[in-house]
Protein backbone atom coordinates (compact mmCIF):
# COMPACT_ATOMS: atom_id res chain seq x y z
CA UNK A 1 0.00 0.00 0.00
CA UNK A 2 3.26 2.79 0.65
CA UNK A 3 3.97 1.51 -2.46
CA UNK A 4 1.37 2.52 -4.46
CA UNK A 5 0.85 5.36 -2.38
CA UNK A 6 4.45 6.52 -3.10
CA UNK A 7 4.26 6.29 -6.94
CA UNK A 8 0.51 8.14 -6.84
CA UNK A 9 2.83 10.96 -5.02
CA UNK A 10 5.56 10.37 -7.32
CA UNK A 11 3.41 10.64 -10.67
CA UNK A 12 1.32 13.64 -9.31
CA UNK A 13 4.63 15.75 -8.37
CA UNK A 14 5.94 14.80 -12.55
CA UNK A 15 2.65 16.19 -13.58
CA UNK A 16 2.42 18.97 -12.04
CA UNK A 17 6.17 20.19 -12.22
CA UNK A 18 5.73 19.60 -16.31
CA UNK A 19 1.60 21.91 -16.21
CA UNK A 20 3.51 24.87 -16.12
CA UNK A 21 6.92 25.62 -18.33
CA UNK A 22 8.10 28.29 -20.32
CA UNK A 23 10.57 28.04 -23.21
CA UNK A 24 13.18 30.55 -22.66
CA UNK A 25 14.16 30.37 -26.75
CA UNK A 26 10.47 30.77 -27.98
CA UNK A 27 8.05 32.23 -25.40
CA UNK A 28 6.93 35.79 -26.45
CA UNK A 29 7.86 38.55 -23.61
CA UNK A 30 4.04 38.51 -22.06
CA UNK A 31 4.64 34.47 -21.89
CA UNK A 32 7.85 35.18 -20.07
CA UNK A 33 6.15 37.83 -17.85
CA UNK A 34 4.25 34.75 -16.20
CA UNK A 35 7.62 34.29 -14.09
CA UNK A 36 8.43 35.27 -11.06
CA UNK A 37 10.76 38.04 -10.58
CA UNK A 38 10.49 38.97 -14.78
CA UNK A 39 8.24 41.93 -15.87
CA UNK A 40 8.54 43.79 -18.65
CA UNK A 41 12.36 44.88 -19.09
CA UNK A 42 13.64 41.66 -17.92
CA UNK A 43 11.70 39.57 -20.64
CA UNK A 44 12.17 41.80 -23.27
CA UNK A 45 15.83 41.48 -22.42
CA UNK A 46 15.92 37.95 -22.72
CA UNK A 47 13.98 38.60 -25.66
CA UNK A 48 16.52 40.76 -27.18
CA UNK A 49 19.33 39.13 -25.88
CA UNK A 50 17.76 35.64 -27.85
CA UNK A 51 17.59 37.71 -31.35
CA UNK A 52 21.29 38.82 -30.80
CA UNK A 53 22.60 35.70 -29.59
CA UNK A 54 20.25 32.65 -30.85
CA UNK A 55 18.94 30.14 -28.29
CA UNK A 56 19.79 29.44 -25.10
CA UNK A 57 21.73 26.43 -24.82
CA UNK A 58 21.19 25.88 -21.21
CA UNK A 59 18.82 27.21 -18.46
CA UNK A 60 22.43 28.71 -16.61
CA UNK A 61 22.53 31.04 -19.97
CA UNK A 62 19.97 33.23 -18.79
CA UNK A 63 22.66 34.64 -16.38
CA UNK A 64 24.10 36.10 -19.46
CA UNK A 65 20.93 38.28 -19.93
CA UNK A 66 21.71 42.10 -18.36
CA UNK A 67 19.23 41.90 -15.12
CA UNK A 68 19.20 38.53 -14.67
CA UNK A 69 21.52 37.41 -11.77
CA UNK A 70 21.64 34.36 -9.77
CA UNK A 71 18.17 35.27 -7.72
CA UNK A 72 16.20 35.81 -10.36
CA UNK A 73 17.33 32.98 -12.29
CA UNK A 74 17.00 30.82 -8.62
CA UNK A 75 13.17 31.95 -8.45
CA UNK A 76 12.73 30.48 -12.41
CA UNK A 77 14.72 27.72 -12.54
CA UNK A 78 12.09 25.03 -12.48
CA UNK A 79 9.35 26.69 -14.30
CA UNK A 80 11.71 27.28 -17.39
CA UNK A 81 12.90 24.82 -19.89
CA UNK A 82 14.89 25.53 -22.85
CA UNK A 83 12.92 22.82 -25.02
CA UNK A 84 9.65 21.93 -25.74
CA UNK A 85 6.20 23.84 -25.88
CA UNK A 86 5.49 26.73 -23.31
CA UNK A 87 3.04 25.79 -20.73
CA UNK A 88 1.43 28.10 -18.37
CA UNK A 89 -1.50 27.67 -16.07
CA UNK A 90 -4.77 29.59 -16.95
CA UNK A 91 -4.43 31.70 -14.26
CA UNK A 92 -0.40 32.63 -14.72
CA UNK A 93 -1.54 33.28 -18.82
CA UNK A 94 -4.34 35.76 -17.34
CA UNK A 95 -2.31 37.46 -15.59
CA UNK A 96 0.24 37.56 -18.28
CA UNK A 97 -2.49 38.88 -20.16
CA UNK A 98 -3.84 41.25 -17.93
CA UNK A 99 -0.47 42.85 -17.10
CA UNK A 100 0.15 43.61 -21.24
CA UNK A 101 -3.36 45.25 -21.28
CA UNK A 102 -2.47 47.36 -18.26
CA UNK A 103 0.86 48.45 -20.00
CA UNK A 104 -1.21 49.33 -23.09
CA UNK A 105 -3.82 51.54 -21.46
CA UNK A 106 -1.20 53.04 -19.90
CA UNK A 107 1.45 53.67 -23.04
CA UNK A 108 -2.21 55.00 -24.39
CA UNK A 109 -2.91 57.58 -22.01
CA UNK A 110 0.63 59.06 -21.55
CA UNK A 111 0.30 59.38 -25.37
CA UNK A 112 -2.49 60.91 -25.31
CA UNK A 113 -1.18 63.37 -22.06
CA UNK A 114 1.18 64.30 -23.60
CA UNK A 115 -0.46 64.89 -27.40
CA UNK A 116 -3.14 67.04 -25.11
CA UNK A 117 0.15 69.17 -23.43
CA UNK A 118 1.54 69.39 -26.86
CA UNK A 119 -1.87 71.27 -28.27
CA UNK A 120 -1.94 73.06 -25.51
CA UNK A 121 1.95 74.77 -25.88
CA UNK A 122 0.67 75.56 -29.13
CA UNK A 123 -2.53 77.34 -28.13
CA UNK A 124 -0.58 79.43 -26.06
CA UNK A 125 1.88 80.44 -27.97
CA UNK A 126 -0.78 81.99 -30.58
CA UNK A 127 -2.27 83.61 -27.78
Amino acid sequence: MKKLLATIVASLMFTLTGVASVNINTATQTQLESLEGIGPVKSQAIVDYRKKNGGFKSVNDLEKVEGIGPATLQNVRKEVTITGKTTLPATASTTAKENKAAKETKTKKETTSKKESTSKKASDKKS
